[in-house]
């Protein structure tokens, strides 16, 4: 049950030798960019779990995008050292309904969440959110630039994804190292204001 997975803030970060290591969720639904982002993030080359897409997925994922031939079915994984002392796992993970038992386990262990969203397509995104917020996971959402989105204003993207007051939202482009990274420290500070508000 997604509940098994609630954050737990004793479990991150984790002590290796001089090293501080935590763990990210990227999520986000079918072709937001989770993949990109992850490339484009990590210092070491990536591990993908990308699979053609065939026939076979027809009627069970989307297929929206005609030159997208290949889909994640496991996880993206990178590392990315904010500092001398800091170090960060990026998982991403698999945006279709029938992997969501994967982002669960994901999510197992990872102090917050970077949901990818493409404003062409948000009604996909609500179920994404749902389910970070079951596992009780802190988040913010970033919103994906591509150059055939329509552009709204925040507020009302705000508004259309119920997000409370204190979740930040972004506006990034996954192919931009400079702007994922700005949307990476966005997400930092906010699980930092989080550690630092007293315990209820």
């Amino acid at each position: 049950m997604p509940g098994s997975y609630a954050f737990d803030p004793r479990a991150a970060p984790v002590l290796r030798g001089d090293e501080r290591t935590v763990k990210i969720l990227i999520a986000g639904h079918f072709a937001a960019g989770k993949t990109t982002l992850v490339q484009g993030l990590s210092q070491i080359p990536p591990l993908s779990t990308e699979e053609v897409m065939t026939s076979a997925g027809v009627g069970t994922d989307h297929t929206h995008l005609a030159d997208k031939t290949t889909t994640t079915v496991a996880m993206d994984f990178g590392r990315l050292s904010l500092s001398e002392d800091l170090v960060l796992y990026l998982f991403g993970a698999p945006g279709q309904e029938r992997f969501f038992p994967v982002l669960c386990d994901l999510a197992y262990g990872a102090l917050g969440a970077i949901v990818l969203t493409d404003t062409r397509h948000l009604d996909e995104t609500y179920p994404i959110l749902e389910l970070v917020e079951r596992l009780s996971l802190p988040y913010m959402v970033a919103v994906n630039a591509f150059d055939e989105a329509p552009v709204h204003p925040m507020e009302r993207l705000r508004e259309v994804m119920a997000l409370a007051p204190e979740t930040p939202l972004v506006t990034c482009d996954a192919r931009d190292t400079a702007s994922t990274k700005s949307a990476l420290i966005t997400l930092m500070r906010h699980l930092r204001t989080l550690a630092s508000e007293p315990s209820r």
